[in-house]
């Protein structure tokens, strides 16, 4: 490796120390010149590794004494419980209040908490500008006529390379494209369920799937679910033998709310296990690419050799929320997933998906990503900095290495819908963690999107969220 890059290695080593416990609060880290002799690196070098991990907050520069692990992570709180929903017929979701936080993130006045995309500054505009432009010069029609019912010919040849970044082995032509992940999704729950039949997923879930369920008449079960590993595989085997189950869709890599991610032994063991009964896999991945770590994780995907796992994604979380573009590499499901969308919608957006093809093809992705990543990891840090400050000593806290979400468990004597409304009145919209589930639980919890860029207008906010829990 070019040196060039080494620091990223020596960081992500010495971050890798810190997340497993084998360096802690005060310790203190080996010399900078100490550094260079370890690793054969320049001065250079070993400053930029150490930079790299004070901008994370990980550590911190001490006047004559060097550096040290920072002494914030003294004080860190404990994580979340493991979710526990019972094996009931659920309610339904509160409509209401999903579209009371709906409207309240499209309005910029307010501070987004609850908003489930990075802001708008961290996004590659001008490159995206760039590639539109390209596009309607490209296309026949300029971007005006059909494009075929599978996508963009460009896009998905650059998808294949995606994909094989997350450990598996798809080609251009069993990729689909969609109008973003979740029209992904729900041509795959349409392409494997029927209504009444029942689909596992994790608890908490994201609201706007919730609602999908329900809006196709599925019965949901609602499994446990760690706030680090992700959905209880015990748990998932219990129910596969106990009753019929038509589908599982889990999000594998840095859920939606809780931000867990699976190990990749857990992806693989659950392939297998799904296989065992014959139950599709629906993944979504739509978090993957924002790993705080050196390697993107697998995917369940790439443990597929049946074609029973419906893998989506998008790029609305990473580059363009609003061009609705999105993808799925259906295995064995393909011939109904494109005869879906041949009903449904005929093709995708011709323009907005070569736009996106332009943009891979120039490696604007890349360079975007790389950057996104580290502030989301930095907002990340602070965020977690200002709850454990200002926050009651019992908040839990989820600790993602990824995604875009903290999940934070409050005193069980708090409700957060009340939070919400008092919030609301000053200008902060939180998401409540009511909305995750068809279950009366979470009442006591919150998702916070930690994609806005950090301020002390940000910090000023949690702590007033604090401050009105009283």
């Amino acid at each position: 490796m070019k040196e060039n890059y080494l620091y990223l290695e020596i960081a992500g080593e010495i971050e890798g120390q810190i997340q497993k416990g084998l360096l802690t609060a005060g310790d203190k880290l080996p010399s900078v010149r100490a550094v260079c002799l370890k690793y054969n690196v320049s001065m250079s070098t070993a400053q930029m590794a150490y930079f790299t991990l004070i901008s994370k907050s990980l550590i911190e520069s001490k006047p004559k004494s060097g550096y040290i692990v920072s002494n914030w992570l003294k004080n860190s709180l404990e994580l979340p419980q493991t979710s526990n929903p019972k094996m009931v017929h659920p309610g339904k979701t509160d409509d209401a209040l999903v579209s009371s936080i709906f409207e309240s993130i499209n309005n910029k006045k307010v501070t987004r908490f609850a908003l489930g995309a990075p802001a708008s500054e961290l996004l590659p505009i001008r490159q995206l500008n760039r590639a539109v432009s390209g596009a309607i010069k490209d296309l026949s029609g300029c971007g005006t006529e059909y494009d075929s019912i599978e996508g963009n010919s460009d896009l998905r040849k650059h998808l294949a390379k995606w994909f094989y970044k997350t450990g598996a082995q798809v080609l251009d032509n069993e990729i689909v494209t969609t109008s973003g992940c979740l029209n992904a999704i729900a041509y795959c729950l349409m392409a494997t369920t029927k209504p009444g039949d029942a689909i596992a997923i994790e608890s908490p879930a994201f609201f706007g799937l919730l609602q999908l369920f329900q809006s196709l008449g599925l019965r949901v079960i609602e499994l446990p679910t760690n706030a680090t590993t992700g959905i209880e595989i015990d748990a998932l085997e219990k129910v596969l033998s106990q009753e019929k189950i038509n589908a599982c869709l889990l999000v594998s890599n840095f859920s939606n709310p809780l931000g867990s991610c699976m190990p990749d032994e857990h992806k693989q063991e659950i392939v297998k296990l799904l296989n065992h009964y014959n139950v599709p896999l629906i993944e979504d991945d739509l978090y993957g690419d924002l790993y705080f770590g050196n390697n993107r994780p697998k995917t369940c995907k790439a443990f597929d050799k049946e074609g029973m796992v419906l893998c989506c994604s998008s790029v609305s979380k990473t580059i363009a929320p609003g061009y609705r573009v999105g993808w799925i590499a259906p295995g064995k499901f393909k011939e109904k997933i494109v005869r879906l969308k041949m009903v449904n919608a005929i093709a995708s957006t011709t323009l907005t998906h070569q736009a996106i093809a332009n943009f891979f093809q120039t490696g604007g992705y890349e360079n975007h990503i790389r950057k996104l990543r580290h502030t989301l990891h930095s907002n990340c840090l602070q965020y977690t900095q200002a709850i454990t400050n200002y926050f009651p000593e019992d908040t839990k806290i989820s600790r993602p290495q990824g995604g875009l979400f903290l999940w934070v468990e409050l005193n069980k004597s708090i409700n957060t819908v009340d939070l919400y409304k008092k919030a609301l009145q000053n200008n902060i919209v939180i998401a409540p963690g009511k909305v995750f589930s068809l279950q009366n639980q979470f009442n006591n919890c919150m998702r916070l999107n930690y994609g806005l860029l950090w301020s002390e207008k940000i910090e000023n906010d949690l702590k007033l969220l604090a401050e009105l829990l009283y």
